[in-house]
This record gives structure tokens, sequence and C-alpha cells, in this order.
């Protein structure tokens, strides 16, 4: 979809470039274009006579047109002034060709940026499935062993065995420090204990970023979080995970059991929101999935 979208854009902006240079005069490099692309000299005379010539021909203006394929009729013409533009409009004309040319340089520039950012987005992407993937079962198998519980004041090691079942693992990047996670944390416990029994498919893991594992543990105990979390002390080893993640807190992260990347609180710079996430699994339990994430069902 987003190449496609993408393809859409850059078309938008040639139709654009055609649309504005279709009101210009033309110079030497528009004659010789066009008769390559195949314009006869009956429909370039046409041309010419609406919008003119703003150029002087040097030799190697006039080699290169020939070059073209430029007739010798219409090169003389061009050569005698038969559609240059009045002496009166050069000046003006001149300079709606420059700022022709310089909008160009911009939309171009701009049209480079998006590129830019949706190779960055799509390479960001996918960087967690590249690693995780490594087998059909990529998430559990990254992260097996290295899951943890509070319990009686501490955390103790969890049963991941589960976890190999699971097809849709919402990991949750949060922190008792951070105002807008403590308040968001109470309705994702909500939303996964309404949710948990009717999709035993689906899974959170809490990805803490607490200053230290007693902050985390206190954080999960006082919330009364029923998911797990990834080792405080193995959390440096899994930073591939928070590629998706963003800049922003609380943030969610909706993966496939392979780590496809699904959903994301984030996209580039922009922040959404965790509900976003939510939105989007409701969405694929109600089997309204996108067609990206209809496989998981």
């Amino acid at each position: 979809m987003g190449c496609r979208v993408f393809g859409i854009s850059i078309a938008v902006c040639l139709s654009i470039f055609a649309a504005r240079a279709s009101q210009l005069p033309l110079t030497a490099k528009d004659v010789g274009l066009m008769v390559r692309m195949g314009y006869s000299s009956g429909v370039m005379a046409q041309e010419l006579s609406t919008r003119h010539f703003v150029d002087t021909l040097d030799s190697t203006k006039e080699a290169d047109l020939i070059k073209a394929g430029v007739t010798p009729e219409l090169l003389t013409a061009l050569k005698n002034g038969t559609y240059s533009v009045p002496p009166e409009e050069i000046a003006r004309a001149r300079e709606q060709i420059a700022a022709e040319a310089k909008r160009r340089v911009l939309e171009a520039e701009q049209s480079r940026k998006f590129n830019t950012l949706y190779q960055y987005q799509l390479a960001k992407e996918r960087s967690v499935a590249q690693v995780l993937a490594a087998s059909a079962n990529g998430i559990y198998n990254f992260v097996k062993g290295d899951l943890v519980r509070p319990l009686n004041g501490s955390l103790v090691h969890a049963d991941d065995e589960a976890l190999s079942h699971k097809k849709l693992i919402a990991f949750y990047f949060s922190a008792n420090w951070n105002e807008s996670s403590r308040k968001f944390t109470p309705e994702l416990v909500e939303y996964y204990n309404r949710v948990k029994d009717q999709h035993p498919e689906f899974e959170i893991i809490f990805f803490s970023l607490d200053k230290s594992e007693s902050d985390m543990e206190a954080y999960m105990r006082q919330t009364n979080m029923p998911w797990p979390a990834i080792d405080y002390q193995k959390l440096q080893e899994k930073e591939v995970l928070k590629k998706s993640a963003g800049d922003g807190i609380p943030s969610l992260v909706l993966v496939d059991q392979a780590g496809k990347l699904l959903s994301s609180t984030s996209a580039g710079s922009q922040y959404f929101g965790p509900a976003k996430v939510l939105a989007d699994l409701d969405s694929i339990f109600s089997g309204n999935a996108p067609a990206k994430v209809a496989q998981t069902k």
C-alpha cells in the first residue's frame, strides 16, 4: 500500500510539472526533448506559435537539435526568430522559466525527502522481523527463558511455554516514572483482562523503561499487570524490539509470532498513542483486519 501511495504521489507531481511547463515559452532543450518524444514538425510549429521560443542558438545547441531530429525548416525558423518571444516579454519569460526551475528543484527535493522517510520507515518495520524470524516462531525463540513475573515482592521466572502458541504479541513499552504510562496502564490491564479468554492467541509482554529492576517490579505489582515482562537484566539484549516503538511512551508494538510488524503506536516521528494499536487489535479480533494482518487470524 505504501509503495502504491508513494507511486501515486510521484505521478501527481509529474502531472503538475507538465501542467506548469505547458504554460512556459520553450527553450532549445525543450524543443529537442519534445522532438525526441515524437512530436512532429507540424505539432512543434503549433506549440512554438502558442508558447514561443525564448532562447538563442549557438553551434552547440544547433548541433543538439539536429541530433534530436529537428527538421531543417524548423531549425531555420528558430534561427530566424519566427517563433521568438516578443522583445518586451523576454525578461518576464526568462523570470518565469527560472522560477519554474527553482520550483522543480524544491519539489524534487521534497519528493526525495518523502522517499527517504518511506524507505526509513519500511526498513524500520522490517528490522524486528529480520532479527526475530529465524524460525517459524521467532518471538517465542527470541524471548524464551527471559520472561519474568512479580511474586511476593520479587520477580520470578515466568513459564513461557504458552507463548509458543500465541499468534499476536503486543510489546508494551512503559515506565513507572512516566505519568502518561501510569495513567494508561490500568486501561491496558482492563482491556487485556476483557479479551484474553476470548482470544487466547493474544499476549502482551512488558518491556520496562524503568530506572531499576525494583522500580519495574513495583510498577508491575502496583498496576496488577497480568502479563509477563522481559527480565530487566536481559533488556539490553532485546533492544531491537524498540526499533518500531518510536520515542514516546506509553507505546505498543503489535507483531505476529514470527516478528512481523502489524501495528505500532508510532510511525516515523509521529506518535499516535497506544489506543491506535488497541483499535487495530479490535479490528483483527472482529475479523475486519487490514490485508497485511489478516493471515494472523
